[in-house]
């Protein structure tokens, strides 16, 4: 078994997914290719054993592809649909503002992880920081949307396609867009359709690697 395609379902942490993974084959040597949220579904790439696992650091390289459903007039405390509202707006922008708002973050831009990821800051990852109600300098990284598409709009939400280097948060993105279009944004849906080569047409349910391992 080299590389397998898990679809992930919404609610499991990606850590949860690998114990699994580790259940049905009995193996410990196992690793992911990069983290989905809770609330996140789709792709994730799983490498099994100490070889596979080798092959990760190139995944971790690889471009992605996101469907995000993005719901416009609110912001929350932690940029998705979980944390408490922190801001509203009665504003119903045109698609033709949108399509402008879009075109600013096309291309390479400055981007800093959300205080609520599991980016990790001293050994400590950013959301137990916040959550402690700790003050964080987060450095914004240098990363590359290489494609925005609007899929569906009909406020309040708004269905966007993006196609994104690595490290890349779309939850930030989605922040960011509310923020230029001055309704406020969180990220609702997000579904990983592709990483580099591997996409959604190519995974499987966790519960069938009991009937292929």
């Amino acid at each position: 078994m080299d590389i397998v395609v898990i679809n992930k379902p919404k609610g499991p942490t990606s850590h949860d997914i690998i114990n699994e993974v580790r259940k049905i084959t009995g193996i410990k040597k196992v690793g992911h290719s990069g983290t989905l949220d809770p609330l996140a579904t789709g792709v994730l790439l799983i490498a099994i054993g100490k070889e596979n696992t080798k092959k990760l650091n190139h995944l971790f390289k690889e471009e992605k592809e996101y469907l995000a459903v993005i719901k416009l007039g609110e912001e929350s405390l932690t940029g998705d649909g979980e944390g408490p509202i922190k801001f509203k707006s009665d504003y119903t922008p045109t698609i033709s503002e949108i399509e402008s708002a879009l075109l600013k973050f096309k291309g390479t831009i400055l981007q800093k992880p959300h205080k609520f990821s599991a980016v990790k800051k001293n050994g400590k990852k950013l959301y137990s920081l916040a959550r402690a109600g700790k003050e964080i300098e987060i450095k914004p990284r240098k990363v590359e949307v290489k494609e925005i598409e609007i899929i569906k709009y009909e406020y309040p939400e708004l269905h966007i396609r993006f196609i994104v280097s690595s490290g890349t948060y779309i939850r930030v993105l989605t922040e960011d867009i509310g923020n230029k279009l001055k309704t406020g944004a969180y990220l609702k849906d997000l579904n990983r359709l592709r990483v580099g080569k591997y996409t959604i047409k190519d995974s499987i349910n966790i519960d069938k690697l009991w009937k292929i391992k």
